[in-house]
């Protein structure tokens, strides 16, 4: 029997099944116990609240009361799932953090062509000298988001999981540089930067999105700690000129 809430369901409202983590035995902060259940969602007690969230998709919360499960429901073993569980959603990270790049790049060129097109006191801003050490603080942050992503995608295949725990330290990066980025470029577009109509504020709420998918930054920079993995492997976060 399963009770309980699963919160932010990516696209929850159009699932026909939940593939769902439960804890059968055990405290809270227990690694073992856990296990994971496949629950149809027309299955009674399950209920589904969808919403929209920032970056445009949309999401649902699903509640579980006194839900009745047979052992068919049951994936592998029902006390040790915690460790496969890691490792499968290891992948949509690193998939999350080369989309993460790719929408810091585009931010950035956007970012860069305001500069050049936008006048204020006569001259184009692009001139000014502080908002092109901006720029350059954010190409860096870019970089070094790059890099990292390129390793997870690698680490995701190590059987050592400290070695697949790197994956969790391109996610810090990412999370550090998407901040930087998102923050800047919205800064260097002045006022409409906040509006709908400017791409660059979507971008940001993209990159805010995907920094709290599959656990945000100060998840990921425990796990690597607890791991053991190098936490050298993890750039020293990026600070903008001001």
């Amino acid at each position: 029997m399963i009770d309980g809430e699963k919160l932010v369901i990516i696209n929850g409202e159009n699932a026909k099944t939940l593939i769902v983590t439960a804890r059968s035995k055990g405290s809270r902060r227990d690694k073992t116990g856990i296990g994971v259940f496949l629950i149809p969602t027309e299955a009674k007690g399950i209920a589904k609240k969808s919403y929209p969230i920032q970056d445009g998709l949309h999401a649902a919360n699903i509640t579980f009361k006194s839900v009745e499960l047979g052992s068919h429901a049951v994936i592998g073993d029902p006390e040790n799932a915690l460790s496969l569980v890691e490792r499968v959603v290891d992948e949509p990270r690193a998939a999350l953090c080369a989309e993460a790049v790719g929408a810091m790049g585009e931010a950035l060129k956007i970012t860069v062509e305001y500069l050049k097109t936008r006048k204020q006191f006569g001259v184009l801003i692009g001139s000014f000298q502080s908002l092109q050490h901006r720029v350059a603080d954010m190409f860096v942050a870019l970089e070094q988001a790059r890099s990292m992503s390129m390793f997870a995608t690698m680490a995701i295949n190590f059987d050592d999981a400290a070695n697949r725990a790197q994956a969790a330290a391109a996610k810090v990066q990412i999370g550090r540089s998407g901040k930087l980025i998102g923050q800047q470029s919205i800064q260097l577009h002045g006022g409409i930067g906040m509006t709908m109509e400017a791409k660059i504020g979507h971008y940001f709420k993209r990159l805010t999105m995907i920094e709290n998918t599959f656990g945000d930054t100060g998840y990921h920079l425990r796990r690597v700690s607890e791991s053991g993995a190098l936490v050298g492997s993890v750039c020293d976060e990026p600070t903008a000129t001001q």
